[in-house]
């Protein structure tokens, strides 16, 4: 039975960004997480240890937005591999990373990537 466990809506302050002052001041960042993995066994033995533990993959993501990039498609990716290299289980994971109010000189609310990627 494949399933799948999300975690949403994380905030966390960081300093990513191309321009200088982004890397000083910071900004908030909201990043959801969605992962597929079969939820059979954990679902029957009612154990933490047979599944994907949300609080593992909260970890993942505030470690790796603690880690400033010029771009928000490297850390992305780095959450991703994070994801693979520690959950075993997850066969399927997919990542976005807002900029809540980006200094882009307009009126606009966050810009989002969004990558997924199947284990290979």
């Amino acid at each position: 039975m494949m399933g799948i466990i999300k975690v949403e809506n994380i905030r966390v302050y960081a300093y990513h960004g191309c321009l200088e002052e982004e890397t000083i001041i910071g900004s908030y960042y909201r990043v959801d997480v969605s992962v597929r993995a079969c939820l059979a066994k954990s679902a029957k033995t009612d154990a933490l240890a047979d599944t994907v533990d949300y609080v593992t993959l909260n970890a993942i993501v505030v470690e790796e937005m603690n880690i400033p990039s010029k771009l928000l498609e490297s850390v992305v990716q780095r959450i991703i591999d994070r994801i693979f290299g520690t959950c075993k289980e997850v066969e399927w994971a997919s990542v976005s990373v807002s900029k809540l109010n980006p200094p882009i000189g307009g009126d606009v609310e966050k810009v989002t990537v969004i990558l997924d990627q199947n284990r290979v």
